[in-house]
């Protein structure tokens, strides 16, 4: 594999970035040819991953690799240099719309079982089961995160701030979460000794003593965190009718949750709220429908589309309780329609980044109940929304900048997204029972709770504690967010301790309701602050202070320093923006950020010139801070409107700007050579380029298809100008 490894592996993936990809690659691979560094790619797109699930059943034409498994194994390499943009964390719904989709355009798979009966339809359920939710993630992150903000990018937002909506002291906005018997109440948390590493199987117990493994082959390494816990279904659904009962007038009610990284719990969660809401409607007409809550309302107007009856109680049963926060109010799509539409990371910051307020059904603002139904980091953004009533707006002009050193590591605290996640059929025993006969931990259930379970392994932790003390030393200022009244955190920090106390380190340890606030007040004094956490918190932290920042997180620069040597470069956060896809269908334009792909190209080549000495990649790294600095200082990243510069226009600023740089350094005469007449061509073609560029704008566009796009469709859209190129090759 050594041999044959390209020098930089760019993902295929989905929706927005899958669009950009197609017009941003070609140039990365032409400049890059001319250094000799080799360009290739590794497909971890949903329709990817769910043709590579089936290839007895495809034609050799349409048979793929499973490029997943294969990135699998070489980021446990030193030769992985991959740079992966934001793929679809499938939900149920996105799941079957592209099975529905690849079906249609001739590829034999079968449908998703949702109520799998036989045992094929258990085994296609289990094949497709392995793609839901952070199915990617989990596989390429042999190493822990580094997520900063890059120079330019923080400094260039501190001159050009970003609107902020107005914190007053009087808000109502309040975030909600649990009274007890949630996933942080229940939780136990154990290290495994050297006696107890080896095998271990998860044991349900029913009340007549039948027994059931829930999960058999689980293996634990000495040193390795193991937790589990469960949350009450019953405690569950009296929160949520209290919250909903308590609900003051001309506040919006929402819940917040990640049905797409914790595939198994959290549509479940959301499921619940749905019941709960529609309780009138379903008393009266669920036995009549095949309606899984867990869907959302919006699979559920699909259902009863053209019942009259049926729709008029729907609308009524919606209009007898509070309003709902809407993720579009113009087409009445409410918090609960899709389980996939409200991710926590996303729409938290957006509610805190505009003054406390979300968007009712009428199309107008208001203060907002935020439920976030387990404690353990629902205080995060309970203290959040507390400090701004105190304090008031953030000032993007001269705060510091927030940085996360994350574990997650070879799956660490892999929450709910991950076979060891089950719904109870039945009250029991669930037991997590090792090989040498040890109880490792045991919880007493009700059917319908949800119970789950997660590890740590110890070399990630040791390698996490590492890179945030290096972080710290460079920065100044840092925390560890953990909880010592929380299971799993008291055996982390039973590691983080003595490691500081060995490097001779200060960093405080805070539990992160304190840690929130610390980091706000360091930051709101200009000073930049590292914060050091888990895994779930890591992917809420790498949003929340970006979008308050920078306006986006997918500005973010995102180093993945992989534990055997090599390097994963993650283009940021901010999801795959399906909305931006709809744009780019209704009126073909794409505005889309690149500038994280910019970002983690330019720290790729730094990577690739020191691991493999060359000394050329080194080269095209610094053009590439150089063309992103001056990108952004002209103001040629894409914009919201047709007309404006959208990401195919930002582009060929980038290339010309990179080209430029290329042609102006003087570090290596031969790429000076070369770029010097293609930056010339690319300034003399200016009007032309972008007159050619904009001329489909304003039109519907045809991409062959939504999440298995054609190719050659896509290469029209995405690079419409003949004469850029013609000068990129």
């Amino acid at each position: 594999m050594t041999d044959k490894t390209p020098d930089i592996i760019y993902t295929i993936v989905d929706e927005a970035p899958e669009l950009a990809r197609g017009s941003l690659l070609p140039i990365i691979s032409s400049f890059s040819e001319a250094a000799g560094v080799s360009v290739a790619t590794k497909d971890i797109s949903l329709a990817g991953r769910i043709l590579a699930l089936f290839p007895d059943l495809l034609s050799d034409e349409q048979r793929v690799s499973d490029d997943l498994a294969e990135l699998g194994e070489l980021v446990k390499t030193p030769d992985a240099n991959v740079i992966k943009l934001p793929n679809i964390s499938a939900s149920v719904p996105q799941l079957e719309a592209a099975i529905k989709e690849l079906q249609a355009q001739g590829y034999p798979i079968p449908a998703y079982p949702a109520d799998p009966q036989t045992d094929e339809e258990k085994a296609v359920r289990a094949k497709y089961d392995t793609v839901k939710g952070s199915a990617v993630n989990p596989v390429l992150r042999e190493g822990n995160s580094d997520r900063r903000s890059a120079k330019a990018v923080k400094e260039y937002a501190k001159a050009n701030p970003h609107r902020m909506g107005e914190w007053k002291s009087t808000s109502k906005t309040t975030v909600a979460a649990m009274p007890g018997d949630d996933f942080f109440a229940n939780e136990k948390s154990a290290t495994i000794t050297a006696a107890q590493a080896g095998g271990a199987k998860i044991v349900f117990t029913a009340k007549d003593g039948s027994e059931t493994v829930l999960k058999s082959g689980l293996k634990y390494l000495e040193g390795e965190i193991v937790d589990a816990t469960f949350m009450s279904a019953k405690a569950l659904r009296a929160y949520i009718e209290a919250e909903v009962a308590s609900m003051e007038p001309g506040v919006l009610f929402s819940v917040h949750l990640k049905a797409t990284m914790m595939k198994v719990s959290d549509p479940i969660i959301f499921g619940h709220f749905v019941s709960v809401y529609l309780e009138d409607f379903l008393a009266k007409h669920g036995d009549k429908l095949d309606f899984n809550p867990n869907s959302g309302i919006g699979a559920l107007e699909k259902l009863i589309a053209g019942n009259a009856e049926m729709e008029a109680d729907l609308k009524a049963a919606l209009a007898a309780k509070p309003a709902m926060y809407m993720v579009d109010s113009d087409k009445g799509i409410t918090n609960l329609h899709v389980p996939s539409d409200v991710i926590i990371d996303a729409s938290m910051p957006a509610v805190i980044k505009a003054g406390g307020i979300g968007w009712g059904p009428d199309g107008k603002a208001a203060d907002t109940k935020c439920c976030i139904p387990d404690n353990s980091y629902a205080c995060v953004y309970d203290e959040t929304v507390e400090y701004f009533k105190e304090t008031g707006t953030l000032d993007v002009t001269n705060c510091g900048a927030v940085s996360n050193v994350g574990l997650m590591a070879q799956k660490a605290e892999e929450y709910g997204s991950h076979p060891t996640t089950f719904e109870m059929d039945a009250d029991g025993k669930v037991e997590i029972i090792l090989d040498n006969g040890d109880v490792l931990h045991s919880h007493e259930v009700e059917a319908g709770d949800i119970w789950r379970s997660c590890t740590a392994k110890k070399a990630p932790i040791l390698d996490w504690i590492k890179t945030g003390i290096e972080r710290v030393d460079v920065e100044g200022c840092g925390a560890f967010w953990l909880d010592a009244n929380r299971a799993h955190d008291a055996e982390l920090i039973k590691y983080v301790e003595p490691a500081l106390k060995e490097a001779g380190k200060d960093i405080p340890i805070m539990d992160p309701r304190k840690a929130t606030r610390f980091t706000w007040e360091e930051m709101r004094e200009g000073k930049n602050v590292v914060t050091i956490t888990g895994n779930v918190l890591r992917d809420y932290l790498t949003d929340l202070f970006p979008i308050l920042e920078l306006g986006t997180s997918a500005k973010m620069l995102s180093i993945v320093k992989l534990m055997n040597g090599g390097g994963l470069f993650e283009t940021g956060a901010g999801g795959s923006a399906p909305k931006h896809v709809q744009q780019v269908q209704e009126e073909n334009h794409l505005r889309w950020d690149s500038l994280g792909e910019f970002c983690a190209l330019g720290e790729s080549y730094n990577f690739l010139a020191s691991s493999k000495s060359m000394p050329k990649a080194a080269v095209l790294g610094a053009a590439v801070e150089v063309a992103t600095q001056k990108l952004l200082l002209e103001n040629k990243s894409p914009e919201r409107k047709v007309g404006q510069n959208d990401n195919r226009s930002s582009h060929y600023w980038f290339a010309r700007y990179w080209a430029e740089a290329l042609a102006a350094q003087d570090d290596d005469a031969e790429l000076k050579a070369h770029f010097a007449p293609i930056a010339a061509a690319l300034a003399d073609k200016e009007s032309v380029i972008l007159d050619e560029l904009k001329a489909e704008e304003g039109k519907p566009a045809d991409m062959g298809g939504y999440y298995h796009a054609d190719p050659a469709k896509v290469a029209s859209v995405m690079r419409p100008s003949a004469t850029l190129n013609a000068i990129i090759g």
